[in-house]
Parts: structure tokens; C-alpha cells; sequence
């Protein structure tokens, strides 16, 4: 073989290695996404809009560099294990999950598959991670709520509602925090002069919407009565703020997304943010990092949002102070 043939031939060679790492790094790479809401919720669709766009500044374009498989778990139980095993099937590249009611089904299905969560109270006591701050497994993300906090939706109700002294809490039993929450709860209602009262969901969509209604219809039917609807049970939005209005009780949401449909009060993380912020976790993931070593980031942001208009149907006058101090007042 000619010295000249053999020079082109080995620098062919050579280039092969580096030919077949930009195929790697230029293939689409996939990512599926469980939603613990309908898909025709506005809210939630607003915070998958944000995920998107947070994915787009970082050079990720759907159909292009990433394709994204969307399922929505609509609060049962039933479709999110399926939807669960579906999205691990497809062999993505890393999981996005919103609500510990889908995060742990995502979980039992897969222990190799980064999964990136947000809107969950407690990874920990879930047994998504093993701490917060050294994840250790497949699974990091975004917690919402720390449990301490819960109290401060009783502390507000009373705030607003000063002759409430009998609460229902919402919780969800399929959930760590379901317990956690309720527990702070509990901790906080003898120096407020409360009594309050558990009422459990179970993310069973036609069970729950059933359940719900009587146990809340049941309750109210005594005077001086308020409710709290915690984190992770929130799934049946339309149905409770019906409920609240039906039965004239001043109620306590960890959503906004609550009060922009007609509740009265809440208080909680933005959500907006957290899904922001979780693009930017999977994007580290798909660039090599490990969800292993990246740590659970709490809430950076809070929002308390006020509806006068809810307020003035039950006869409520929500005090200046309360009004100086909300970051949104919905008129």
C-alpha cells in the first residue's frame, strides 16, 4: 500500500471515534412526563408550559432534540400505575414526575431511570431519597411543603375567619405527608381554639369525588366550621371549591389555583417556579449528572393569594393586614 493511501486510511480510522460521538450527543433523547392532575386543567397545563420553556432555554426543542411522552394521572390511583409502567417502557432518558401520588408508582416501576419530582412534601418519608441533601438514588427533584409550615393554613383561616373553631383537613393517605400535614395541623389548633378533624382521599377518582362530598356535606352541617385542604390532596379543585361555596365554609388552599376558581385563601409554593427550576435539573441529568448527587431544593418562592369577592359572599372582611401581606388579590 502506498505511505499516501495509508495516511488518508488511518486518518479515516481516526475520525470514526469522533464521527459516532456527535451521532451520540446530537441523538434525540426522550423524556416522559406524569402529571397528577386532568389534562384540561388550566393550572396544570400552565406549569407544563413552564417546564417546556425552561427546557427551551437550555437548547432543548421538542421534535427536534428531545421528544416528550405526556401522561396525566387525573387523581387515580388505576391510571397512574398504568401510566407509570407505560412511560418506563418506552426506555426514557429520565422522568419527569408532579405529585407524590405519581412519584411513588413511578418509582415502584423503575430503580434505573432518573426521575426528576416536583410539588412532593416529603421525598424522605416517601422513600424517594434517602436525604435530602444526598438523594443516593434514582430520583431528586423539588419539595413543596416542610411540614411545620402546615400550620401556618390554620393560623390563616382563623386570620380571615376569626369565629371558626371547628376545621376538616383534607389529606391524602396515599401520601407521607398526608399524616405529617395533619399532624402540624393538630399541633397548632389548642392555642387557637380549634378542633379539628381529619378527611382522608385516597386518588380514587369516582371514589373520592364521592367520599368527599358526603364527608364534607356531613360537617358542615355544624356552625363555626372551616376547612383546610392539604398539599397532595388537591386533585378534586372544582369539586371542593363547589363544596366550600355550597355549604358557605371559609376554606384554606395550598394552591393558588384554588382561589382562581372561586376559593377563598391561599397559600403555598409557586408552582410556576418549580417547574422552571426541574427543567434545569434535567437538563444537568441529560448532560451526565447523577440525580443521586443532586440534592432536594425547597420552595425559593411562596405566594398568598386572596378572593374578595368569595370573601364578601360569606360575609367575611378580610383585614388590611391580611391584604398588605398577599401577593395577589383577586377582585
Amino acid at each position: 500500500m502506498k505511505r499516501r493511501q495509508f495516511i488518508t486510511l488511518l486518518g479515516g480510522a481516526a475520525a470514526w471515534p469522533l464521527a459516532a460521538s456527535a451521532q451520540q450527543r446530537e441523538r434525540m433523547r426522550r423524556i416522559g412526563v406524569l402529571i397528577n392532575f386532568a389534562s384540561d386543567d388550566p393550572a396544570a397545563q400552565s406549569r407544563l408550559t413552564a417546564f417546556l420553556q425552561g427546557l427551551a432555554q437550555l437548547g432543548w426543542t421538542e421534535g427536534s432534540t428531545v421528544r416528550i411522552d405526556v401522561r396525566w394521572g387525573a387523581g387515580d390511583t388505576g391510571r397512574t400505575r398504568k401510566y407509570a409502567a407505560e412511560l418506563v417502557a418506552f426506555a426514557p432518558d429520565i422522568i419527569l414526575t408532579a405529585g407524590s401520588p405519581v412519584t411513588g408508582p413511578v418509582l415502584q416501576a423503575t430503580r434505573t431511570v432518573p426521575v426528576v419530582f416536583v410539588q412532593v412534601a416529603d421525598p424522605v418519608g416517601g422513600g424517594f431519597v434517602e436525604t435530602l441533601a444526598r438523594p443516593g438514588g434514582n430520583a431528586t427533584g423539588f419539595t413543596n411543603f416542610e411540614y411545620g409550615m402546615s400550620g401556618k393554613w390554620l393560623e390563616l383561616l382563623k386570620e380571615i375567619a376569626p369565629n371558626v373553631n371547628r376545621v376538616a383537613v383534607l389529606r391524602n393517605l396515599n401520601t407521607a405527608a398526608g399524616s405529617g400535614q395533619f399532624g402540624a395541623i393538630q399541633s397548632a389548633a389548642s392555642s387557637l381554639g380549634v378542633e379539628v378533624s381529619p378527611i382522608n382521599v385516597r386518588n380514587n377518582a369516582a371514589q373520592d369525588a364521592s367520599e368527599i362530598e358526603r364527608a364534607v356535606t356531613a360537617f358542615a352541617h355544624a356552625s363555626n366550621c372551616g376547612l383546610i385542604v392539604t398539599g397532595g390532596s388537591a386533585t378534586r379543585r372544582e369539586l371542593i371549591v363547589s363544596l366550600t361555596a355550597q355549604h358557605r365554609l371559609p376554606a384554606v388552599y395550598p394552591d393558588g389555583a384554588f382561589v382562581a376558581d372561586g376559593g377563598l385563601i391561599a397559600y403555598g409554593p409557586d408552582r410556576i417556579d418549580q417547574f422552571r427550576r426541574a427543567a434545569g435539573y434535567v437538563d444537568r441529568i441529560l448532560k451526565g449528572e447523577k440525580p443521586a448527587d443532586l440534592p432536594v431544593q425547597a420552595p425559593t418562592k411562596y405566594e398568598l393569594v386572596v378572593n374578595l369577592k368569595t370573601a364578601k359572599a360569606l360575609g367575611l372582611t378580610v383585614p388590611d393586614t391580611l391584604l398588605a401581606r398577599a401577593d395577589e388579590v383577586i377582585e
